[in-house]
């Protein structure tokens, strides 16, 4: 294997003030570390190791075997948090990088930049900078006369020269693996008894060894997540990269600031977004769709030219040319085909509606099966649990359900049968048949 990846993820994040483990808190709807999980995921050939530490079961349960563990018992510093990693991937790899899980902006085309300038760097050490005077915390990189890299120096360390020096570390390192891992052992104890991934440059230059910078101009490359506040800033700052994608890719968003699309979302060209949109999990939506104001769509499938407004859809599937709102709920299992019309205050939950079915208003479906061009009148209910399980609807095509009807479950209507408004209907109901009444009888066949 060429490249090998360690992502450091073993800090408790005192600071944000939560049980839950830092790299777990949510950004764009999925825990932090994922985000340096997929960058490094995109430039190397096994997966990644992460080192854990606080809260590792949490971590464990919540990412699985998407990467691979190494566990840091004891917070010693960045350099000793490295050596965990080593058992796991000492003779694996030519190249290691190693990346920091609460810095999720860190974009896979600089990690593969980084890897470019260290196959080229005939020293062990490739690190990521930034020329930035506003980034006051960060370590100082320190040159000499001729350009070359001779140490890093943290602000508390620093003199007042140093601390007017604009090129920073930003804590991205691509290093020669088996160097790495002869020098990690040699790293100096800090005053605090910490070993530090940063010594690493002094111990090459004390070699005469070259270290190599690759310059980033992208600031959201830069935030860590230590705070609730900067955890808000990450999660801005991604939207934003998120929403120029997709303005770049043909979708309009009325207005960028309040479209809330997460990564894992996918949009079909000439589609138009408008405000105070939540777009999140799963979710596919098709070409030339329209999703009105402050819609919440999760996990859902669309096919073209559906038009949503102000509406909640979970776990749904639309084809073509679906019309669904304002304020209805499509649940886990709402399945509506191409044509269909659904109103507002409407709620599907569990059901197919044919091709072309209209449900206008004021109904809930449940558990059930509707046919082509089949009419839905407003108040209508699938009476659908019994108090013990749950029970099926089927009603044909071509049928017409009066308003207020309730249809008690198991029950079926064959194609082209009727309801009587305010029926309750018990018993199954024949082709062409009108049922009116409560309970429901067949008074007579309408063909």
């Amino acid at each position: 294997m060429t490249f090998a990846a360690v992502i450091l993820a073993a800090g408790q994040g005192t600071r944000l003030k939560s049980n839950l483990p830092k790299v777990l808190h949510r950004l764009a709807g999925r825990p932090l570390v994922t985000y340096a999980i997929e960058a490094a995921q995109a430039v190397v050939q096994t997966p990644p190791v992460l080192v854990i530490g606080h809260g590792a079961e949490d971590v464990r349960a919540a990412l699985g075997e998407s990467v691979r563990y190494a566990v840091q018992a004891e917070q010693l510093g960045t350099g000793h948090a490295v050596w965990m990693a080593a058992e796991l991937l000492r003779g694996q790899a030519k190249y290691v990088f190693v990346t920091y899980g609460d810095t999720p902006l860190v974009k896979p085309e600089t990690l593969r930049a980084l890897a470019e300038a260290q196959q080229q760097n005939t020293g062990p050490i490739t690190l990521l900078s930034i020329d930035a005077p506003e980034l006051y915390d960060f370590g100082r990189i320190e040159r000499d006369a001729a350009g070359r890299v001779t140490g890093i120096v943290e602000l508390a360390q620093a003199t007042a020269a140093q601390k007017a020096i604009t090129e920073k570390n930003v804590g991205a390192y691509c290093f020669e693996a088996e160097w790495l891992w002869a020098h990690l052992p040699q790293l100096p104890a800090s005053p605090k008894g910490e070993f530090y991934l940063t010594d690493t440059i002094a111990q090459a230059v004390a070699e005469g060894r070259h270290v190599q910078t690759v310059k980033t101009t992208d600031l959201a490359e830069t935030l860590g997540v230590n705070t609730r506040a900067q955890l808000a800033q990450a999660e801005k700052l991604l939207r934003e990269r998120i929403n120029a994608h997709w303005l770049a890719e043909g979708v309009t968003l009325i207005d960028p600031t309040t479209a809330y699309i997460e990564p894992t979302v996918r949009l079909g060209r000439d589609t138009i977004i408008w405000p105070n949109v939540h777009l999140q999990g799963q979710t596919v939506i098709g070409e030339n769709c329209v999703i009105g104001p402050n819609c919440i769509i999760r996990d859902t499938m669309m096919g073209a030219g559906c038009h949503i407004e102000a509406s909640v859809l979970e776990g749904a599937w639309l084809a073509e040319a679906v019309e669904v709102g304002p304020f209805a709920h499509l649940r886990k299992g709402a399945r509506l085909e191409r044509g269909v019309h659904m109103g507002n205050f409407g709620e599907v939950k569990n059901s197919t509606l044919g091709p072309g079915v209209k449900m206008g208003h004021f109904s809930y479906i449940g558990d059930a099966v509707i046919g082509a061009e089949t009419n839905i009148g407003a108040g209508t209910i699938t009476c659908n649990f019994d108090g013990v399980k749950k029970n099926k609807t089927v009603i044909g095509e071509n049928a017409f359900i009066g308003s207020d009807t309730m249809l008690v479950a198991p029950v079926t209507l064959g194609n082209g049968a009727r309801t009587g408004a305010g029926s309750v209907v018990t018993k199954n109901v024949p082709d062409d048949s009108l049922a009116v009444g409560l309970p429901a009888r067949v008074i007579r066949k309408l063909k």
